[in-house]
């Protein structure tokens, strides 16, 4: 990849206790992206949000919640990703997911 090119970064938004086939969904998610050969994804754990539902979700010590809120975040062409998307709307039912175009400066590979 040269410097400066366009890509894509996707971002998939779910509840850390979303399941998919018996595993947690934000796993499923990041193997499938690596069987498919996206160039990296990382999952980040929020420390407080809320979904569809509205309902708020916290790590807060006093109220340990076991459904903290994750996003997965992935970079690699529009043409990569957006294939993945009806696997993906499969895998994370009640999540949201969204892409945004983005300059890559730098990639490492």
């Amino acid at each position: 990849m040269q410097r400066e090119d366009r890509a894509v970064r996707m971002k998939i938004y779910l509840g850390e206790s979303d399941q998919y086939e018996g595993k947690p969904a934000y796993q499923a998610v990041v193997h499938l992206m690596r069987e498919r050969g996206i160039w990296g994804a990382t999952v980040t754990r929020g420390i407080y949000g809320y979904g569809k539902r509205s309902l708020l979700h916290t790590a807060s010590i006093l109220r340990l919640s076991e459904d903290l809120p994750l996003i997965i975040e992935a970079v690699d062409s529009e043409t990569k990703l957006s294939a993945l998307v009806p696997e993906l709307s499969r895998m994370v039912r009640g999540g949201l997911i969204t892409t945004e175009e983005i300059q890559v400066v730098r990639h490492l590979g």
